[in-house]
């Protein structure tokens, strides 16, 4: 065949029916083929009886042959992107529901059995025996740890001990609902112990959303029907200590490889070991026996498994929320936790007919308010 070049087109020449071999067989003979039917190609052929093959054509099929692949790898990410989407969504509506059905059974029992102190130990109880048979099982891979984790982890284990206790106390004086609403004014403490103990600076959009934070709780506080100092001072004080929480795991757990499961398993059973001595000196076995077989007179059965499923669930919707964190960014987390404490104040509501005024609902809704807004400009 013969290649010609012109205005930057290749340019095939029409061939002829018969196909030659030119290659010598003998001095004298050329050998000559029979002609040789090309089946006809409607729309493009290497080799044309009618029209040559351009440049701009190969173009153009290579072109579409990339306009093709670069959708279908759209295709992928957008599905990924979905499937992230997805996966974000189970992990909020799992952490949420298994945080509403502790808080519900947390308040039965503390309804019955007015002891926080055992109630707290038995739900770390609870989740730590969860993980050691699921390491024993080979159920979940258990972490490889030293005495530096250990240590780094131990004031992460002691204020989330003070928190869990705190809150328990306060949600055994106090509604389930107006614990929550407390509890919404975290970003506060955080942004004063950040700014006054670490040093820390924040924008003036940080510090005007934590106008309607202290403003909306003190409203809620001033206009709830049921207010309990203790229960007022429990959750103040848990707010406190899990702002210390989060400062000590984000200093203490930098270049450590454990995974948020492990972590707050890790957590769990450190903490169970400084409450327990705690929880006899201030209750003891004494106070316990006499208190459950009142409750267990009282309610019957049903008592053992509400103890039973508040414990189980404060293990679970913990753990789902530490597993988060692996996932999702700090901002979707602390959006995820101000639709959570909505969820456990409406649902708290409903299911135990809170009385509740409509300027308590809104200072609630204030504060809450301004919870989202706090996370929204703690990221700019």
């Amino acid at each position: 065949m013969i290649f010609s070049l012109k205005h930057f087109n290749l340019t095939i020449p029409r061939c002829n029916s018969k196909i030659i071999d030119h290659r010598r067989i003998s001095p004298v003979k050329s050998l000559v083929l029979p002609p040789v039917s090309t089946p006809k190609i409607k729309k493009l052929s290497i080799v044309s009886n009618s029209k040559p093959l351009h440049f701009s054509s190969i173009q153009n099929l290579v072109c579409k042959a990339y306009e093709a692949d670069r959708s279908d790898g759209e295709f992928v990410v957008e599905k990924t992107e979905a499937a992230k989407r997805a996966e974000i969504g189970f992990y909020f509506a799992t952490w949420w529901f298994l945080n509403v059905i502790f808080n519900i059974y947390n308040k039965k029992v503390l309804n019955a059995f007015p002891y926080p102190w055992l109630t707290s130990t038995l739900s770390l109880a609870a989740g730590s025996a969860i993980m050691l048979i699921s390491w024993a099982t080979k159920v979940a891979e258990a972490p490889t740890t030293d005495l530096d984790f250990w240590k780094s982890l131990f004031p992460v284990a002691l204020a989330h001990t003070i928190g869990h206790v705190a809150a328990t106390v306060s949600m055994s004086k106090v509604a389930v609902s107006f614990t929550h609403i407390i509890k919404s004014g975290e970003p506060a403490f955080s942004v004063l112990v950040s700014r006054f103990i670490l040093g820390e600076t924040f924008p003036m959009s940080v510090y005007l959303s934590l106008l309607p934070i202290i403003g909306g709780c003190g409203l809620a506080a001033l206009t709830e029907l049921n207010f309990n100092m203790t229960g007022f001072m429990g959750a103040m004080i848990s707010n406190l200590a899990f702002v210390f929480r989060n400062i000590f795991s984000k200093r203490g757990m930098k270049g450590k490889s454990v995974s948020g499961m492990n972590y707050y398993a890790c957590l769990s059973l450190l903490s169970l070991l400084i409450l327990t001595p705690f929880a006899i000196a201030v209750e003891g076995p004494k106070m316990w026996a006499a208190g459950w077989q009142n409750a267990v007179s009282e309610i019957g059965p049903h008592f053992i498994w509400w103890v039973a499923a508040q414990s189980i669930f404060y293990h679970f919707y913990n753990q789902v929320s530490y597993m988060s964190l692996d996932e999702i960014s700090p901002l979707t987390f602390s959006i995820g936790n101000t639709m959570k404490r909505i969820s456990v104040i409406v649902s708290s509501i409903i299911i135990f007919h809170t009385p509740v005024q409509p300027i308590n609902a809104l200072g609630a809704a204030i504060a809450i308010f301004g919870t989202f807004l706090y996370s929204q400009s703690k990221q700019k």
